[in-house]
């Protein structure tokens, strides 16, 4: 999916003073995203899992090497709340930690057997939260949003580039 960032100028569809949160794209996508967590929540309690807890379990399905700093910065959570939930994963069986033979300050995470096999069943929960939450969607306005969210990350992630060059 090719992606452009748009360079023309922002265009007015919020207007101070006229700006309603029901309205909002942040307000909503925020909804949607609590609405989403609260039933993963609520099917993962089944496993003795949190959404949060779940997500560090499928990152290190998907990729052995990962830091607890990683992780923190890939699901952009403070690094304290990020180690309270590994400690609970790990309290659990889940992950191991080891200490990295040359900086002390990297923490490596590990699935234990018990985390893979836990991370295998519960793959499929996130799945059927997001389907249902796209009930009603055609195969194209599901593509249509992910192609629209991906741009608005995008012409985020130009922002900060230009405030940064600004700044210098």
């Amino acid at each position: 999916m090719l992606v452009q960032v748009s360079k023309s100028p922002s265009p007015t569809f919020y207007v101070s003073g006229q700006y309603k949160p029901e309205e909002s794209l942040g307000y909503l996508m925020k909804k949607v995203l609590s609405s989403i967590v609260m039933e993963a929540d609520q099917r993962l309690s089944s496993f003795d899992l949190t959404y949060v807890q779940w997500l560090p379990l499928y990152k290190l399905s998907q990729n052995e090497d990962i830091t607890m700093v990683y992780l923190a910065r890939e699901f952009q959570i403070d690094p304290a709340a990020m180690s309270r939930s590994l400690d609970r994963i790990e309290a659990k069986g889940l992950i191991s930690k080891r200490r990295s033979q040359t900086d002390k300050r990297v923490v490596h995470l590990e699935l234990t057997t018990e985390g893979r096999e836990a991370a295998e069943a519960v793959k499929g929960v996130l799945a059927d939260v997001l389907n249902d939450h796209l009930r009603g969607f055609s195969t194209e306005e599901w593509s249509l949003m992910l192609g629209m969210l991906t741009r608005m990350l995008k012409n985020g992630e130009f922002i900060r580039e230009e405030t940064a060059l600004r700044s210098k």
